[in-house]
This record gives C-alpha cells, structure tokens and sequence, in this order.
C-alpha cells in the first residue's frame, strides 16, 4: 500500500483549504485512513480518521481531535481510492506537516499513530494570521 498526500500551501487564518490522501496498491485493505499533524518542535499528533463501512463502503464513521472538530471534514472518493480533508476556518494554529496514514489491520485505536501500517510523505500547511 503506498500513500501520497497533497493539497497543502499558504493560507490566511479564516481561510479554507482541502488535503487529498490517494491510496494506491492495494486500497481494498485499507480499513481506515488517518491525518496526523507535526508542528516544529511538537510531536506527532492526531487530527481526523476515516473508517471504511466495508467493501462496499457504507456507513463507515468519522473521528476527529477536539481541536479541529465543527471545523474539519472528511471524505472518502471511493471510486478513486482517495480520502480528502477539508480544512475550514483555519487558524495559525493548525500550521504543520500533514501526514496521511492507512491502517489494514482493523485497529480501534484510530488516534494511536503506532497503529498505523503505512504512511504518506507529508505535505506542509501554513497558516498565516
């Protein structure tokens, strides 16, 4: 399974911006999809997950760090084997390396970055105020 993660950039606080996570390889086993973020001198930590509601993708259920909830989304292009993160009224705060990250083994921890099998290469988001 690889992971290629993009969208990030400059963006002013209020402002809007989407990640895309395209998953490729073997994407039928990839039961949830995680965002993680790194700022400088912090560590690693979680941001959203998407689990997948089986083969046929529905249902599923959404989680988010309480520090991005009512303000991020997530969804899943199933047909293109991609999960995106919208991220709405950013704020200086949510600057960092942005990682996606697939889990295979169907773990319930979904905010342990340790549960995660494969990893995208980051992308940067900067917000500026």
């Amino acid at each position: 399974v690889q992971l290629q993660a993009s969208g990030g950039g400059l963006v002013q606080a209020g402002g809007s911006l989407r990640l895309s996570c395209a998953v490729s390889g073997r994407p039928f086993m990839v039961l949830l999809v995680g965002w993680f973020r790194q700022a400088p001198g912090k560590e690693r930590e979680f941001v959203a997950a998407l689990r997948r509601g089986g083969v046929t993708d529905v249902g599923g259920s959404t989680y988010f760090a309480d520090s991005v909830k009512g303000r991020f989304t997530s969804s899943r292009d199933s047909a293109n084997n991609i999960q995106h993160l919208e991220m709405n009224s950013v704020k200086p705060e949510d600057t960092a390396v942005y990682y996606c990250a697939a889990d295979d083994g169907g773990t319930s921890d979904y905010s342990r970055d340790s549960e995660y099998d494969y990893w995208g290469q980051g992308t940067q988001v900067t917000v500026s105020s």
